[in-house]
């Protein structure tokens, strides 16, 4: 039973603004700072730019897969729409509840990093970080409160802010001297030092590889926007494949120049090989421009998070299991319900001091929403094969069986890292049963006809 709600999400979105969310959510600080992870795990120059390849290749084919169920399933609300088709409506309340958990804590997450890039900028803001967090939520929360037409004007202003500061640091590094290596051996570690196919090289080659992907995170962004595309079926496929492509070229053009002005051995050691290529390229201003590229990709994701988990709470008060105030939209388009409940979500973590351990539990969390997605689009090429599909993932069976297998690895290995996270998980995804079965008495209740 899906609630009516007194006014639709307004559908005033297109390409431009898809491709732009997918890039504001996927370009964030880790391709600033892994790097240098990457080429300490491979030690060898093409190693490293080969495995930016494959990465960005694995992102196309998760975005196919996910292009061919928001094509074919064009809702608002994130994963769990496809969960709740394929799976039934207990695994779509379990899986949209995981997904606007993850959100409510990346939220905290990224307001408290945004917080350690302005304290630079702006030293005044230095050991405010909770103070600052929860301001820049606030900010962030009356700018979408105003409306979707001003926070999509947003998404699309920082998204080209962020490519044109990325260019400026690309092309500088071009037009300067190639580095010199002198010769450094590789770390011993590494996997151009390791013997092929040994232990040691699988490990190397595991931890770049990780590395890689979590770079490569948020292809998907554009899912939980659907009901606010002007024509879902043909845009979204275009804008998380297009987007995806785009990052992914970015990707690989940011590691050639930083290993066209750095020394393998420098970049294998750095912490932040974006500021290390900015000081050698621009010795005035390279640091502050870093800074600023690095602030702008917090808040590209901290706006993309707000226009995120509110769709998907929005959906879960539509289908009657939350309030139905959080399926409420203004007349400028936005759940404010539905957004203002995330803001505080998303606050309340900041001040619990317990954001680090959800992020934990978010990427366990988000993971699992991973497997289930990419399930779902084996069970319903099965459960309804003549159902229209305006896009097709392309190499299906096989290209989604790989990102599949892959969500598995990496779940299977989040929970071995970090088994706190994992036995939380556990505990929510039980707790949300009980919940379940309460409700949708309720509603099977309420659905019945009453006696005269």
């Amino acid at each position: 039973m899906t609630l009516q709600t007194s006014r639709p999400l307004r559908r005033i979105l297109g390409l431009g603004f898809g491709v732009a969310m997918v890039f504001g959510t996927m370009v964030g600080v880790g391709i600033l700072r892994l790097p240098g992870t990457v080429a300490a795990a491979l030690g060898d120059r093409t190693l490293i730019a080969a495995f930016w390849v494959v990465g960005g290749l694995y992102a196309l084919i998760g975005a196919a897969a996910v292009s061919e169920l928001a094509a074919m399933l064009p809702e608002a609300g994130g994963f769990r729409v496809y969960a709740r088709r394929a799976f039934g409506e207990g695994s779509g309340f379990v899986i949209g509840w995981c997904d606007w958990l993850s959100n409510a804590g990346i939220l905290a997450y990224v307001s408290m990093t945004a917080n350690a890039f302005l304290g630079v900028l702006w030293p005044a803001s230095a050991g405010h970080e909770r103070t600052v967090a929860i301001f820049l939520i606030g900010i962030f929360t009356a700018l979408h409160w105003a409306g979707v037409r001003i926070a999509s004007t947003l998404t699309r202003f920082i998204s080209i802010a962020v490519g044109i500061v990325f260019m400026v640091l690309i092309a500088a590094c071009f037009l300067a001297a190639p580095a010199v290596d002198g010769g450094a051996a590789a770390l011993p570690s590494a996997a151009a030092s390791q013997p092929l196919f040994s232990v040691g090289m699988l490990v190397a080659v595991v931890t770049a590889l990780r590395a890689i992907l979590l770079a490569y995170g948020g292809w998907y962004a554009p899912i939980y926007m659907a009901e606010e595309n002007t024509n879902p079926t043909q845009t979204l496929p275009r804008a998380i494949m297009g987007g995806a492509l785009l990052v992914s070229i970015l990707y690989l053009v940011i590691n050639l120049a930083f290993l066209h002005v750095l020394p393998l051995a420098v970049l294998s050691s750095s912490p932040l090989p974006a500021a290390d290529a900015a000081r050698l390229v621009l010795p005035r201003g390279g640091a502050e421009l870093v800074t600023l590229l690095s602030l702008l990709t917090i808040l590209s994701l901290l706006n993309n998070v707000l226009l995120m988990g509110p769709r998907v709470l929005f959906a879960i008060g539509r289908d009657g299991f939350f309030t139905q105030k959080a399926a409420m939209v203004s007349a400028g388009g936005t759940p404010r319900v539905a957004l203002l409940v995330t803001s505080v979500a998303g606050a309340v973590f900041v001040l619990s001091g317990t954001f680090e351990q959800t992020i934990a539990l978010c990427a366990v969390l988000f993971l699992i929403s991973y497997v289930a997605t990419f399930l779902a689009v084996f069970v319903l090429r099965v459960r309804e094969p003549t159902r229209a599909r305006p896009y097709k993932a392309l190499g299906f069976p096989f290209s989604t069986g790989i990102v599949l297998a892959g969500s598995v690895a990496f779940l299977v290995a989040a929970v071995i890292e970090d088994e706190r996270s994992g036995v939380i998980a556990t505990a929510f995804i039980a707790a949300c049963a009980p919940f379940y079965w309460w409700i949708a008495r309720d509603r099977r209740r309420r659905a019945l006809p009453k006696a005269d």
